[in-house]
């Protein structure tokens, strides 16, 4: 991984027709304390501001900003399949898969983890907002699920998200991944904890997940997004913040 121009540029063993990024907190004109390149046009922002900063994104990724497949995110398992006649709806998802090129599916984040995969010949790629309830809800298997393609076909990465050393919760979110796979425990630990409650490593557990699927090409991971105040918005450190994207999508020939 590497920052270029305020953008995080994934490394990854993909085809060179699969494009991805995510932005950092830097680059835009919003003012605090959404500063400066909020994406997130649900956080009470000046609109004119994100659409500024929405065109920047597009702008930098070279996409039409009609492009990029905004969603409402709910935290659920829903994904949406995104076509040149559906990207622009903004459907109600938590992740969302094309094999169109030139559509972009986009996570937005503060903290929960956005995963993105593609497959190893380049004909489809996906997005997922990845946060504990949707990642213990299965977004993820969903997401494999409806790209239809051979799971250890699939190469995935961990985008900018809560670290191990800040992500407190409590014991029904550890009983909650244990109900469906014992060996999420060594996610847990209680070190640093208030009684009762647990730090979780989320990239461990969606790593975990994606392992249980067959992917077992899993990249990125480790950027947190609480203690990196200079290059990402963080939602349980400030409260009031923006929002980063995470986008991949299948350039066009």
């Amino acid at each position: 991984m590497s920052f270029d121009n305020d953008l995080l540029k994934p490394d990854w063993p993909v085809p060179a027709k699969v494009r991805a990024l995510s932005t950092t907190r830097a680059g835009g004109v919003s003012q605090p304390p959404w500063g400066t390149l909020n994406l997130g046009d649900h956080v009470g922002d000046n609109p004119d501001h994100v659409r500024t900063n929405r065109q920047r994104l597009a702008d930098a990724s070279g996409l039409h900003p009609d492009g990029i497949g905004w969603l409402k995110q709910v935290h659920g398992t829903d994904v949406v399949e995104l076509t040149p006649a559906t990207v622009a709806k903004v459907p109600t998802a938590d992740a969302s898969f094309t094999r169109h090129p030139d559509i972009a599916c986009a996570i937005l984040t503060a903290d929960c983890l956005p995963v993105i995969v593609a497959d190893e010949r380049g004909t489809v790629v996906g997005a997922a907002h990845a946060g504990w309830r949707s990642l213990c809800g299965g977004v993820l298997e969903n997401l494999v699920t409806a790209m239809a393609v051979e799971p250890n076909t699939l190469q995935a990465w961990l985008g900018p998200a809560i670290g191990p050393d800040h992500f407190e919760v409590g014991p029904e979110v550890r009983d909650a991944f244990l109900a469906s796979d014992p060996a999420a425990a060594s996610a847990f630990h209680t070190s640093g904890a208030r009684p009762g409650h647990f730090m979780a490593d989320i990239y461990a557990l969606a790593t975990q997940r994606l392992n249980r699927l067959g992917i077992t090409s899993v990249s990125g991971g480790g950027l947190c997004t609480v203690s990196d105040n200079d290059h990402f918005f963080s939602y349980r450190r400030d409260g009031h913040t923006g929002r980063m994207a995470t986008l991949v999508w299948l350039a066009g020939s």
